[in-house]
């Protein structure tokens, strides 16, 4: 089951108790169907529950009976046709919600909206025929499907007025229609809570949680191999310094203090610079500066004598 058949199915299972909910959640789910009209008043979906919701919104919120029959989906998949056959039935459905079937451009009637649950309801109808989630796991978007230019602005300002959590919806134009989209996965989840999706935001929260947690693993385990690198690196142009000290004029020819440092390097290249001052009883700093010198010999050396080194 896709991310979006598992929001949507969970949406289906929420009880409305109240009649203004189910005629909010009934005009949402047909006002963003595509075919709300007097000519046509229909919906096509590949999820059996919001096909059978479909059906019960339609005879509790707006008292038509629609017909479900089997049809085939744009993806070539076996789907469900809810639709109103009888033209006094579509235009039942349009004045139950204070639509004649004639007006230039399909809008938002905000009288049906008439408290806070209503506008949840409504919401929650018009993802069930129009919204879309991806996977958490491939990315985080969530996006409306509307089909016409003002019903979809009427969305994207609905959307910015919820007042229970903020989002900041974009909207932009798709082929055959607009969308009002979320890549935010904070304000997905809260959207999707919002709506009574609670099991499917969860989902998402732990998903983007496991995330967060791997990139930070992925971060510290890329810094200490970077600072690995640096180390051997450092390291490895010591040596050769050493090597070509050893080589020429001989450790004996150095101060005292540089000598042991040098042989103790030479012996055990693998040691860290807290490693060294540990065994010789001095600070980091002090082998730090101490290595410094050894690396001006070694290099002058190196570069006068045309010796193969790494610098």
């Amino acid at each position: 089951m896709s991310f979006t058949s598992q929001i949507k199915s969970e949406l289906c299972k929420i009880e409305l108790k109240k009649q203004c909910c189910l005629r909010a959640e009934c005009y949402g789910a047909w006002l963003f169907s595509k075919c709300f009209s007097v000519k046509e008043s229909a919906f096509t979906t590949e999820n059996v529950h919001v096909a059978r919701r479909m059906l019960e919104l339609a005879a509790a919120g707006a008292g038509v009976s629609p017909q479900m029959t089997y049809a085939v989906s744009r993806r070539k998949q076996p789907a469900y046709r809810v639709s109103l056959p009888e033209e006094q039935e579509r235009l039942w459905l349009l004045k139950e919600f204070g639509h004649s079937g004639t007006e230039p451009s399909l809008r938002i009637n905000r009288a049906v909206l008439e408290d806070g649950c209503c506008q949840v309801a409504f919401l929650r109808g018009v993802f069930l025929v129009c919204g879309n989630a991806t996977d958490p796991n491939k990315g985080y978007h969530l996006e409306f499907a509307a089909p016409y230019k003002n019903l979809a602005g009427d969305l994207y300002t609905l959307l910015g007025e919820a007042e229970t959590f903020q989002i900041n919806p974009s909207m932009v134009r798709r082929p055959g229609g607009y969308g009002i989209y979320l890549k935010d996965s904070g304000q997905i989840e809260n959207l999707l809570t919002f709506l009574g999706a609670t099991g499917a935001s969860m989902e998402l929260m732990q998903v983007r949680m496991y995330k967060e947690v791997k990139n930070n693993i992925n971060r510290k385990t890329n810094f200490e191999t970077a600072n690995m690198d640096k180390t051997y690196s450092a390291a490895a142009r010591q040596i050769a310094a050493i090597a070509a000290i050893n080589d020429t004029i001989g450790l004996g020819s150095l101060p005292e203090n540089l000598q042991e440092l040098a042989a103790l390097r030479l012996n055990d290249p693998e040691l860290t610079l807290r490693q060294l001052g540990e065994r010789l009883g001095i600070s980091r700093s002090g082998i730090n500066h101490r290595l410094q010198k050894l690396l001006e010999i070694g290099e002058r050396i190196i570069e006068e004598k045309g010796i193969d080194g790494v610098m």
